[in-house]
């Protein structure tokens, strides 16, 4: 993924969205450093798209369970 300001993408609009056809890489346009708009190459089987992560997140039991309390015993 990378990003570029709403003025530089205008000046060169069909030029990113080719890369962005080619690489199949997304591209964030900013305003004032901050992201504003995403754009990313489409996908007719989103499922085959989606299956890429499977396997890649892990599960909580308790997700606001405390993690990690004895370390910051090292910081006191």
């Amino acid at each position: 993924m990378y990003g570029l300001t709403k003025t530089t993408f205008k000046a060169q609009a069909l030029e990113h969205l080719r890369n962005v056809q080619a690489s199949k890489r997304p591209l964030v346009i900013l305003e004032r450093g901050k992201p504003v708009l995403k754009v990313i190459p489409y996908a007719e089987d989103m499922q085959s798209e989606l299956m890429k992560f499977r396997g890649l997140l892990l599960r909580y039991d308790e997700p606001t369970a405390p993690v990690g309390l004895d370390d910051w015993q090292l910081l006191q």
